[in-house]
């Protein structure tokens, strides 16, 4: 089978139809994307994909709308919007579109469906009000991507479609750099993991790079470290370990005689030649070499304790 046309309605934009289209496009970049609310456009056949428009959705017509009655719903209960409906039929053959290893490819088609696709779904259909954003509601993605359609006043006959494409790059951008980061998390978390056996009952995990390691502290339940040393180009980094995801609270603080100093001063009240910086945040610190940033971090615990 054929995929020549991937079909969605004209008009206006949201951010549902837009974020479908991005997973889409990438696995038919053949397909002529068409925005039409004509009936002929939306009428099912076997090489089309019809998304958010047609009032039904029926995986085996490769048509994937949510507006009619009754529609279609999660089964904790929660509602689909066109994105959600293309994630959960196409979102693994993307996944592997982007080189996510087989491994991986459940795991991430999961959380981001949860983390990502729900949101847009939810907000979509009026299921959850804006303001539980608070002060940041304009910020969301879906309310950042509408604002990239045109003016109210620009009366162009192009200017939804062409709006729609120029968004359409924009939401590639936001939909590949999270998949990207959440392959790249679980290729961390193995680095991570191996670091942290290697460690043993050290307070001091070592790193052979910048990476995100809390995730795997936290799976690995290594309750025992305190701080993370890694090379940082020509230099290294001595961070302390977050509590938590949803707090900015350390383990252990940096020394607090150490906030905001830096070279000679910071060499002089550490003892350790080769201490180039520490943040007034006491949450990292930065030496020349790999030596002088275990001293520190060693110094570090020994206050800590």
């Amino acid at each position: 089978m054929t995929i020549t046309h991937l079909v969605t309605h004209s008009g206006g934009f949201h951010a549902d139809e837009l974020l479908s289209s991005v997973i889409l496009t990438r696995l038919f970049p053949d397909a002529k994307l068409l925005r039409s609310r004509d009936a002929a456009a939306i009428t099912p056949s076997a090489n089309k994909i019809i998304y958010d428009v047609g009032r039904d959705y029926d995986a085996s017509q490769q048509i994937f709308d949510h507006h009619q009655r009754p529609n279609p719903l999660r089964d904790d209960g929660q509602p689909y919007s066109s994105f959600g409906l293309i994630w959960k039929h196409f979102g693994h053959d993307y996944l592997r579109a982007m080189s996510v290893p087989d491994a991986d490819v459940d795991d991430i088609h999961a959380s981001f469906d949860k983390g990502f696709v729900l949101p847009i779904d939810l907000l979509d259909n009026g299921a959850m009000n804006p303001s539980v954003a608070g002060p940041l509601a304009g910020l969301t993605l879906s309310s950042l991507l509408e604002t990239l359609k045109p003016v109210f006043d620009d009366r162009s006959p192009q200017a939804d479609d062409e709006a729609f494409q120029a968004a359409l790059l924009v939401a590639r951008a936001f939909v590949e750099a999270s998949i990207k980061g959440k392959a790249a998390k679980r290729r961390a978390e193995a680095m991570v993991t191996e670091a942290i056996n290697s460690a043993g009952a050290s307070p001091i995990l070592e790193l052979p790079m910048g990476m995100p390691f809390r995730s795997a502290v936290e799976k690995a339940g290594a309750d025992h470290l305190l701080f993370v040393i890694h090379p940082r180009d020509d230099d290294w980094a001595l961070t302390t370990i977050r509590k938590g995801g949803d707090t900015f609270e350390s383990r252990a603080d940096l020394p607090a005689a150490w906030a905001g100093l830096t070279d000679t001063a910071l060499e002089n009240v550490t003892g350790v030649k080769g201490a180039k910086f520490c943040h007034n945040g006491l949450f990292i610190a930065v030496a020349d070499t790999r030596d002088a940033a275990l001293k520190m971090a060693q110094l570090a615990t020994s206050e800590a304790a």
